[in-house]
């Protein structure tokens, strides 16, 4: 049987889908609540081969498999894409909406069948139930999408194989499979959208911001599989070792990184990026006030583990140190909200660069600051954080950052959508930084009443919806490009079903619940 925390999540995720399909329902619905029915049985089965040790992979042990809360939300986030760009009659957008929802389905159904495949005995009811999603999914895709598109999606499928094999063999215990489908789904498609770009390479076309963002997401994944496999047949904790990754980073990005992000935006990206971030006034005060608040959060850090005595080495800091960041990222991500949202989407991309790099540095050990990165962060590791990578400050930022990349610009001529909508870029700030933060240190300081099943509580959880709402009406006050048009229900409603996924799910929150609040925005 599954656990009741596990039913009440997938009862969550069934409402969102239902609240979204009853909002716009046509034949991408159907499809949609196919592959939600399937993927919650399905769910039942990677959770008992992981439990008896028999998934291919290792997989996070402390959480459920996630399978259906991941598996739902490429496609509604491609389906809401599609709605919001017929509304606006943007044709191309409106379609590639539809590729987003169809890659999203077709790889979670694969997915399911590899689990349902590796199952002993097979299961006849969950073979029988997915063979009947997949063929209302296959059927709708025949009739929805034409030839190349369905080329696109295959593409996406093949890359997604191919770095699942790779990724989840040399990452033991970094993912829940519904984790690793969702990171892995992202870069699959980000990694296929550039190829495809830098084939159809037409002057002027597209704008240099999305470019950098696919080539630094392709550039840092592409580097750290090159020195995981260069580093197999080295000691990379070595100064030979160190000196040759610092050299080889330099020659990856100045000779390969730097001239594929030139064939696309048609310029210099150095000077491009100089000329960029001080373009305005404004961009320099922000950039000034960025750097402050993040030799702010570096000080804590340093401060905490200055705290750390030798005789307590064993001590992990509190939920209340770790939330301290979480305040920290608001205060970052806000005032870009407001300013000057390109900015924020390009700080965001070279952040997630940095970040990702500095792993690196930890994991591998490179002198001078490997170890020192290891002894720092250390302090701050959770169960979640039980495979060889540290990956939760990162999914933090991609918490942040999501809501942002993926807004529908296109599909918004004057840069902000309508109603609910217009508080999409504002996704991950109200869900990981105001309810998450505040659920978590109200919930452990002063909560009594669990919800049943978890360690969250139900304090933790009002107290969390009560501080998003104050979120948004002081969003109303500072940023006048947000004009709700009465849609107060719907946002009552999406960030009270936001907040009790946060206290029921497993899974990553700091990626999950902004990716569903944008959905229920959008």
């Amino acid at each position: 049987m599954l656990k009741k925390p596990v039913l009440v999540e997938s009862l969550i995720v069934f409402v969102i889908v239902l609240s979204v399909h009853a909002v716009v329902w046509d034949r991408y619905s159907w499809c949609a609540v196919a592959l939600a029915v399937q993927a919650f049985y399905v769910q039942f089965k990677w959770d008992r081969l992981l439990q008896l040790g028999g998934a291919v992979f290792q997989f996070r042990t402390a959480a459920n498999s996630g399978l259906l809360p991941a598996s739902m939300v490429i496609p509604l986030l491609g389906i809401a894409m599609k709605e919001r760009c017929k509304f606006a009659g943007i044709v191309y957008f409106e379609h590639f909406g539809i590729v987003v929802a169809s890659t999203g389905m077709l790889v979670a159904l694969f997915l399911s069948v590899i689990a349902v495949g590796i199952t002993k005995p097979v299961p006849t009811n969950t073979c029988i139930l997915t063979g009947i999603a997949g063929s209302i999914i296959i059927y709708t895709m025949k009739h929805s999408l034409t030839v190349s598109e369905v080329i696109e999606v295959l593409e996406v499928l093949l890359i997604f194989v191919y770095l699942s094999m790779i990724l989840l063999y040399l990452l033991p215990r970094c993912f829940t499979p519904g984790e690793a489908l969702l990171v892995l789904e992202g870069i699959s498609f980000v990694l296929n959208q550039l190829i495809k770009r830098s084939l159809n390479v037409i002057e002027g076309r597209g704008d240099p911001i999305d470019f950098f963002l696919l080539v630094a997401v392709v550039g840092v994944v592409l580097l750290g599989l090159f020195f995981t496999v260069l580093f197999i047949f080295m000691d990379s904790g070595t100064w030979i070792s160190s000196m040759f990754f610092h050299m080889m980073t330099a020659v990856l990005g100045l000779g390969v990184i730097m001239p594929w992000l030139y064939r696309l935006i048609q310029r210099n990206p150095l000077f491009w990026l100089l000329q960029f971030l001080f373009q305005t006034q404004t961009r320099v005060y922000l950039l000034v006030y960025w750097t402050f608040l993040a030799a702010s959060a570096c000080g804590i850090v340093f401060y905490q583990n200055a705290k750390r005595s030798s005789e307590s080495k064993k001590h992990q800091a509190s939920t209340i140190t770790r939330k301290y960041f979480h305040f920290i990222v608001v205060a970052t991500y806000v005032p870009g909200l407001i300013y000057d949202r390109q900015l924020l989407y390009i700080a965001a991309v070279l952040c997630l660069a940095v970040f990702i790099f500095l792993e690196y540095i930890r994991y591998f050990r490179i002198k001078p600051f490997g170890q020192t990165l290891r002894h720092l962060l250390s302090l701050f590791l959770d169960e979640r954080d039980s495979g060889p990578l540290i990956l939760t400050h990162i999914y933090l930022l991609l918490g942040m950052s999501l809501p942002v990349w993926l807004f529908p610009r296109s599909c918004a001529p004057k840069g902000t959508l309508s109603g609910a909508g217009a508080l999409v870029p504002y996704s991950g700030v109200l869900a990981v930084g105001v309810g998450d933060t505040i659920a978590s240190v109200f919930g452990s300081t002063m909560g009594e009443i669990k919800w049943p099943g978890t360690k969250k509580t139900f304090e933790g959880t009002m107290t969390a919806i009560f501080a998003q709402i104050i979120a948004v009406a002081l969003i109303l006050i500072f940023d006048s490009s947000v004009n709700l048009n009465s849609s107060y229900a719907w946002i009552l409603a999406s960030v009270s079903l936001v907040s009790l996924l946060e206290a029921y799910t497993t899974q990553i929150d700091n990626l999950l619940l902004p990716l569903y609040l944008q959905i229920m925005f959008m």
